[in-house]
């Protein structure tokens, strides 16, 4: 009997290392910190952009960055300080302002 209780109590001590863990995991994905490694420079049409997040530079990132999803799905940064890049942000603030209005 008593080794069972031991093997009952060491499953449950490993199950709750193990959960604790995958918090601790979940955490570090999560903490702020800068979301672009490498940028994307070479231009293409707005049409192709189905959604662009800018995230401005602070204590989690001195950069500013700008993620665009694609209508494929895939998501690249881009440098802002493309001329092109921030003509595409004028067309999504235009675009932004007339579906408020």
């Amino acid at each position: 009997m008593n080794s069972k209780l031991a093997v009952a109590l060491l499953a449950t001590f490993l199950l709750s290392l193990t959960l604790c863990e995958a918090a601790v995991l979940t955490r570090i994905g999560t903490e702020l910190r800068c979301q672009c490694i490498k940028t994307h420079s070479t231009p293409f049409h707005p049409k192709f952009i189905k959604e662009l997040r800018v995230i401005e530079s602070g204590p989690h990132c001195a950069n500013s960055e700008i993620i665009v999803k694609l209508v494929d799905g895939r998501e690249l940064c881009l440098d802002p300080k493309e001329k092109w890049v921030q003509k595409v942000v004028q067309i999504f603030l235009k675009r932004a302002e007339q579906q408020d209005s």
